[in-house]
């Protein structure tokens, strides 16, 4: 199937890496052009390298309010257009409810919550018909998950504003989309594993909820974004997608 994707240009951040990574190689493989960009900027300039001609990579940090129109710009001066985002951000600290700091929670909210926001909303401004931003965020959106409570602060929020400014902009024909990643093997996951007791007892209590039995792999996660960032996937809007081999037990 055709995804309609040969020159059209997205920009993605936390992409140096993980699930950005994986959909920005998606993207390239079937002919779009992107800029990627992470805080580091040796991590941005090797997945560079591996991604080719068609990307661009920028060094820059969401919580940074000139950033977002920083990734507009290069994009429409690079490749004189713009057609979708992917918005990621690395995940929070760990830890319980009761012991994050207010510190702890501004920090995040500035990097995880406001930074993609403005990332959102810059996007969407600069997008004609046919454009679309996927924010990815957590299962958490939905169940809580243990010893993460910022992410599951934070994150249904995000799904409520993409939800919201989803009705806000569709009529001009952006689309805007929440992604639900489960357990996919990225660094990531890494640490929260090796943060356990016994991190072989943990990953096998993970792939037994999950029905498929496993954790998923990058190429699965970016492989699904790639498709409902295109327009193949153009009458797919407001929803937040699952990407967890089955783990949310909801409808």
């Amino acid at each position: 199937m055709d995804l309609g994707l040969d020159g059209r240009v997205y920009v993605l951040t936390g992409a140096s890496k993980g699930l950005g990574f994986a959909t920005a190689e998606a993207l390239v493989g079937d002919g779009a052009r992107v800029v990627i960009s992470s805080r580091d900027q040796s991590t941005v300039d090797a997945a560079v390298e591996r991604l080719g001609d068609n990307a661009v990579g920028v060094a820059a940090d969401l919580a940074d309010p000139a950033t977002a129109e920083t990734l507009v710009t290069t994009a429409l001066g690079r490749f004189g257009r713009i057609d979708g985002a992917l918005i990621s951000v690395g995940g929070p600290p760990s830890g319980i409810a009761s012991a994050i700091t207010d510190e702890q929670w501004l920090t995040a909210f500035h990097t995880i919550f406001l930074g993609a926001v403005r990332m959102t909303r810059t996007v969407a401004a600069a997008l004609g018909d046919g454009g679309a931003i996927a924010l990815v965020l957590s299962s958490s959106v939905h169940v809580p998950i243990a010893n993460l409570a910022i992410s599951n602060g934070l994150r249904p929020g995000l799904a409520s504003f993409a939800k919201d400014i989803a009705e806000e902009v569709g009529p001009r024909g952006v689309r805007i989309l929440s992604l639900l990643p489960g357990r996919i093997s990225t660094d990531r996951s890494t640490e929260l594993l090796a943060a356990t007791p016994d991190p072989k007892a943990a990953e096998e209590a993970i792939n037994r909820n999950v029905p498929l039995r496993r954790i998923g792999r990058p190429d699965e996660f970016g492989k699904v974004a790639a498709f409902l960032l295109s327009p193949a996937a153009s009458y797919v809007n407001g929803v937040a997608v699952a990407i967890d081999g089955g783990a949310l037990r909801i409808i």
